[in-house]
């Protein structure tokens, strides 16, 4: 069986429509498939829509920004109820959140002789969101920068011109939300933060401890020995393994919806108390 569970269409930063994302599942061969955007669950009634027209499993799952330590970490929600309240709330204060800093962002651009950000960079974005990959598509898009590495590296770190920092719901909070929805949390690619793995573990920790359910053991980029830490560490504390390429439809990003390194057959999924799929 195919699964991929963390994937995103234009709604928040990748390339795609929701139909378009979920018939490129399909006919890769996905059996089960998940929708995964940032803060945001507005692609899904066009995703489930497609899904059942094509005979594929869609996972209404939504990727939250949470704040831990100071620093961003991404937990997914997967299986979750679109129409929950309290998940609703929760992202409609980060989308507000979102919006501030896009236009902050774009002052901070003009400053630096970047002018019309903000106009620019929503002509870039399909849909109301807009997120620092479209700012950065978009100083690319100008000829500002090369290629999008040297945008974040020149302009959107830090205390860089178009760096804003970001505060989002705190780690225990966003899980609650997830929860309160009915879904399940999952760590997003534990192994892209900029950690030590001594601190992804103490975020391990951290997280587990507030009700995390997952982490994700095997992503798009994931290497043999990077999947065997972090199978480790499933085990260590008590989490289930999800699975998802983090396909966006870059031009020039590797990643392929469903070509995935397999699961370790050891580990406990995120997946394996869904009945419908035994």
């Amino acid at each position: 069986m195919k699964i991929d569970l963390h994937n995103h269409s234009y709604y928040s930063d990748g390339v795609l429509s929701p139909s378009e994302v979920v018939r490129l599942a399909k006919k890769e061969g996905c059996d089960v498939f998940a929708l995964t955007d940032h803060d945001t669950i507005d692609g899904l009634i066009e995703a489930q829509q497609q899904a059942d027209e094509s005979d594929l499993k869609l996972i209404h799952g939504v990727e939250i920004s949470a704040m831990w330590s100071n620093m961003t970490v991404h937990i997914v929600g997967l299986g979750v109820d679109i129409n929950n309240e309290t998940l609703q709330t929760g992202l409609k204060q980060h989308q507000e959140f979102r919006q501030a800093r896009a236009e902050k962002m774009a002052r901070g651009l003009g400053g630096a002789g970047v002018f019309g950000a903000l106009e620019k960079t929503q002509a870039i974005a399909k849909k109301g969101m807009i997120t620092r990959t479209h700012f950065a598509q978009m100083l690319v898009q100008e000829g500002v920068c090369k290629d999008m590495k040297s945008v974040f590296k020149r302009f959107l770190t830090g205390k860089k011109p178009g760096g804003v920092g970001g505060k989002w719901a705190e780690f225990d909070e966003v899980i609650s939300w997830i929860h309160a929805a009915g879904g399940k949390a999952v760590l997003a690619h534990p192994l892209r933060y900029r950690m030590t793995n001594t601190k992804v573990k103490r975020l391990l920790s951290h997280l587990s401890g507030a009700g995390l359910d997952g982490v994700e053991v095997v992503t798009g980029s994931s290497s043999a020995d990077e999947i065997t830490l972090v199978s480790q560490w499933t085990k260590e504390f008590d989490l289930l393994s999800s699975i998802g390429s983090d396909y966006h439809g870059w031009s020039g990003q590797r990643v392929r919806i469903g070509h995935l390194q397999d699961m370790p057959k050891v580990n406990k999924t995120v997946w394996q108390d869904w009945s419908w799929l035994n």
